[in-house]
């Protein structure tokens, strides 16, 4: 009987299956001079190059913390990229939030640079212009790393996070102290939620830009988000702000292989925009710099008019609208709210039979987040994913799946982080709700398990799809994530993508097989990684 349990447990994973797990890094390198405590091995950074890309402009670096991932992969940023040939680092885990180039990550970065010229064949990305971005607790790393980096920092972006030598850290410890280091003339943005609003947390900002008026300091009031989402009309500004900064200062001309000379910015041909105030009525016009009518002190620096109106619109378009809030059903129970934790929404994992599928439904609350409210916008609200190993199926269901994270990682495995959002209409506003939870890791009781998984043959360039294999000896279906390289997953497939043309052969690609098992059943299985190569040409090879 419990054969068959696991064989129609197969069955419905392949009904429940989401057609792509995760969106494609094609190169990975370790940091070898660094070990994390999370994992107590190496962290591993992740490279995307932009598939039509034939060089390298730019690269932005983000830590695993919370959202550096949720932009990173978001399909609208990813295109916007595309089109200014920036390319993304992820490095898993996290390491070093202050910038504290004594503890070696100075070296450890460059090697990083120089590993990944080699292994992808863009050798620009030795020397490539870096735009550090960091969320929340790693928020306070990009200026840090831009004083110490200021010849190769093309900008700057502090996500729901941190002004420039604060005295509020993300991580909560001390700041680095700067010295005589400055970051004039290099464009940087601090963007704070709605919903996360602390008026300490933006004056710091405010005075940094008198203390340093040379500076380029901008700032967006994420209106109606939070602390933990990505929108993508807050995805698009990053964007577009990155976009402004190739355009202001990068030359005509320069060589791959040496350092660019990047243009320093004067903030007086830039534009003045008044901060954001909560329930503001009225505003001082944006306005070129030495035109600006307001209290220049009360006011960020941005690029252009394009740049300060999109900061404006975004204001603009929650001004005035009625408060509307989230909650989330778990079981047929609306859950509990508790304003005092960071995350105020916590679930339990109920899952399916499968050990894998759980359902949650988003609702609309009154304010106290105690009762379901019929005052609310037309449109239902969504769950998204934020970090963790999940994936959606459905409005309200959801699956459990590992990723290239690893299934090692002693602090951030078996936690997931999901989002309640709404957009809302012309008369409510737009609003968000986190809600996080734990899945076991590792089932520890029951049958042993292991997974057999045959090894991979290489395959030449053009190659569409291959099937994998992989089995479990307990009978339960196998699941499959890709590590690096330039593929996906559907279902038992391996999915090529379009290699970015400069690409170095052969081109590595890795796939991990895994198994969470049952609780009290069946452990979890130890994931097995499978490597091969894809060459140009059979010739090559």
């Amino acid at each position: 009987m419990k054969l068959l349990r696991f064989l129609v447990f197969g069955i419905m994973s392949v009904i429940l299956l989401p057609s792509i797990i995760a969106a494609e890094w094609q190169w990975s390198v370790q940091l070898p001079s660094i070990i994390s405590n999370e994992t107590n091995d190496h962290p591993q950074a992740f490279l995307w190059i932009p598939s039509d890309c034939t060089q390298v402009k730019a690269v932005i670096i983000g830590n695993h913390n919370m959202t550096e991932e949720t932009l990173f992969e978001n399909s609208l940023f990813r295109e916007r990229l595309s089109e200014t040939g920036i390319a993304l680092i992820w490095i898993t885990p996290g390491w070093d939030q202050r910038w504290d180039i004594t503890t070696g990550c100075q070296e450890a970065f460059e090697k990083m640079m120089e590993d990944f010229a080699n292994v992808s064949g863009y050798r620009e990305l030795k020397y490539a212009p870096i735009v550090p971005l960091g969320h929340s607790a790693m928020a306070t790393y990009p200026w840090n790393f831009a004083a110490w980096n200021p010849d190769r920092t093309l900008a700057i972006i502090s996500l729901h996070g941190d002004a420039p030598r604060t005295n509020l850290t993300g991580y909560g410890r001390d700041n680095m102290e700067w010295g005589k280091r400055t970051i004039d003339g290099i464009p940087g943005l601090m963007i704070e939620g709605e919903y996360e609003w602390w008026e300490d947390r933006v004056n710091p900002a405010l005075a940094f830009r008198m203390m340093y008026p040379k500076s380029c300091v901008s700032f967006l009031c994420d209106t109606g988000r939070g602390h933990f989402d990505i929108a993508d009309c807050t995805a698009g500004y990053i964007a577009l702000f990155l976009k402004k900064a190739l355009e202001y200062r990068m030359p005509a001309t320069y060589d791959l292989d040496k350092p660019v000379e990047l243009k320093k910015l004067n903030p007086q041909n830039g534009w003045l925009a008044e901060r954001w105030h909560p329930n503001q009525k009225k505003r001082a016009k944006a306005a070129p710099y030495k035109e600006y009518k307001g209290d220049s002190h009360d006011a960020f620096w941005y690029f252009d008019k394009e740049m300060a109106e999109m900061t404006e619109e975004r204001y603009r378009r929650e001004r005035g609208k009625k408060p509307q809030y989230l909650g989330f059903v778990q079981k047929g129970q609306l859950l509990t709210y508790n304003p005092k934790s960071h995350v105020k929404v916590a679930a339990r994992f109920l899952p399916e039979k499968d050990g894998l599928t759980f359902h949650l439904k988003a609702v609309y609350t009154d304010s106290l987040h105690t009762a379901i409210s019929d005052e609310h916008s037309l449109t239902s609200p969504a769950i998204t994913r934020i970090c963790g190993p999940v994936q959606k199926v459905n409005d309200t269901t959801f699956t459990v799946r590992f990723y290239r994270m690893g299934m090692y990682n002693q602090r951030r495995t078996r936690d997931i982080c999901l989002l309640a959002s709404n957009d809302g209409d012309k008369h409510y506003k737009s609003t968000v709700q986190e809600l996080t939870f734990r899945i076991p890791y590792r089932n520890t009781e029951g049958k042993r398990q292991h997974i057999l998984f045959p090894g991979l043959d290489d395959v030449k360039k053009g190659t569409k799809t291959i099937s994998l294999y992989a089995t479990s000896d307990c009978g339960l279906p196998v699941y499959y994530y890709v590590k690096e390289g330039p593929a996906e997953i559907e279902g038992n497939k391996l999915v090529f993508t379009r290699i970015p043309p400069r690409s170095k052969f052969p081109l590595k690609v890795t796939v991990v097989a895994w198994q969470y098992g049952l609780a009290g059943e069946v452990q979890t299985a130890e994931p097995v990684e499978r490597s091969f190569f894809i060459y140009q040409s059979a010739i090559d090879k």
